[in-house]
């Protein structure tokens, strides 16, 4: 009888097994911040349509930068658009990238899961499609209520306004992404970058944007880099006053990324005559995250080659920074090795006697990739701009034993 239970259970749950390898479960907890749109119903004048270019029209140089930011383009990107309609247009996706409730077609009036990824939906008699192609416009970060919310609600302005009390609060509503399920073990949930800071600083970590205190909330410094301080007018004659700008440059930035990365090249000391020893540092001195942070195939590759005259390789070595995780039947972190902060990550490349005098460089390049290229393929992405760069590039020349030389 006994051994009956025990056949019973391992059947089962290798049936279990199975079925998540078939069906695989969804990498996060829909919490209510992503389950329900912000509500415009309370919308008044001179607030109608809640479209950036309204504001913009008093607001321009703000409405200008917003414009040239990844923010304006949360919908309407390429990519996102592949990755949407690959994973069956989720619904959730639309209430982080076009969150508020007249940028959807369809709203959900119930959710038939607990889980709440399998919505009733219906047709949305306000949607306005073109503020839907705006994306995390204007009002998704800053329309609660009827009132626009602000760090300076003591202004003058012609329309409504509450106090908000802390910039970076804006942020944790879509970069808050909880994991807490029995079958998770995620050392941090997906996207998670907001636990990586808090991690980072020692300090206990709530997966609820709504729980997390303004002192926890103040402290994660988001809007310090992404939105970095500058005098000027909030609108066109006015007094100047500490304004953020509007920009949020991170991964998708060059020089973002390069900013936040202190990457040295160099011949290394060693006691064989015969051998050299090139070595290529690199560390995270800008971020309070990982690097790269976001979605987890993002990555570095840091690439040492030793080179002949005519560039051929005659050795090298690859390494991927990524964040591994198994996806089913269970999900599971296996391995991360992206950059923590202020961690010095050294890669050597030796070079001994056996080239006989072919090697005329070592080169040293890191690259940054947003996506995983088999990716970019599985989804059928068709957009133009690569979604990758390059980061970093260094050539020494063999001739002499001087280090950072430049190329």
């Amino acid at each position: 009888m006994k051994a009956r239970y025990i056949v019973v259970i391992v059947l089962g749950l290798l049936l279990f097994l199975a079925w998540r390898f078939v069906r695989p479960m969804n990498i996060f907890v829909v919490s209510d911040q992503f389950a329900w749109p912000i509500d415009t119903s309370q919308t008044k004048p001179p607030l109608n349509t809640l479209r950036a270019e309204e504001c913009g029209a008093c607001h321009q140089q703000i409405y200008k930068e917003w414009k040239t930011s990844i923010h304006s383009q949360a919908w309407t990107d390429p990519y996102f658009q592949a990755d949407f309609k690959f994973e069956k247009q989720q619904y959730i996706c639309r209430t982080c990238h076009t969150p508020l409730d007249r940028q959807l077609p369809e709203l959900a009036v119930d959710y038939l899961d607990k889980n709440k990824w399998y919505p009733v939906l219906e047709k949305n008699p306000n949607f306005d499609e073109k503020i839907q192609r705006e994306g995390v416009t204007c009002a998704v970060c800053h329309f609660r209520e009827g009132k626009i919310r602000t760090a300076m609600a003591h202004s003058n302005a012609p329309h409504p306004l509450s106090k908000l009390d802390s910039p970076n609060r804006v942020c944790v509503r879509c970069h808050v992404v909880s994991g807490k399920r029995w079958d998770t073990f995620f050392t941090f949930p997906p996207c998670g970058t907001v636990a990586e800071i808090e991690t980072s600083k020692g300090k206990g970590y709530e997966e609820d944007s709504k729980d997390m205190s303004t002192e926890v909330v103040d402290g994660l410094g988001c809007v310090n880099c992404h939105m970095p301080l500058e005098e000027r007018p909030l609108v066109p004659g006015g007094k100047p006053h500490q304004t953020r700008r509007h920009l949020w440059r991170g991964g998708h930035d060059p020089q973002m990324v390069k900013g936040g990365l202190t990457i040295t090249f160099q011949e290394s000391t060693t006691a064989r005559q015969a051998q050299r020893v090139f070595t290529l540092n690199i560390t995270n001195t800008g971020a309070d995250h990982y690097l790269p942070t976001g979605t987890p195939d993002r990555h570095l590759v840091v690439r040492l080659r030793i080179l002949d005259g005519l560039g051929n390789v005659l050795d090298k070595i690859e390494e991927k920074l990524i964040r591994t995780v198994l996806w089913r039947p269970i999900i599971l972190d296996l391995k991360d090795t992206r950059l923590p902060p202020n961690e010095p990550r050294l890669y050597s490349i030796e070079m001994d006697s056996s080239y006989q005098g072919e090697a005329m460089f070592v080169e040293a390049d890191v690259r940054y990739y947003l996506v995983a290229e088999k990716r970019l393929k599985r989804i059928g992405y068709q957009g133009k701009d690569p979604l990758n760069y390059e980061v970093y590039r260094q050539r020494i020349s063999l001739a002499s034993k001087a280090g950072d030389q430049p190329e």
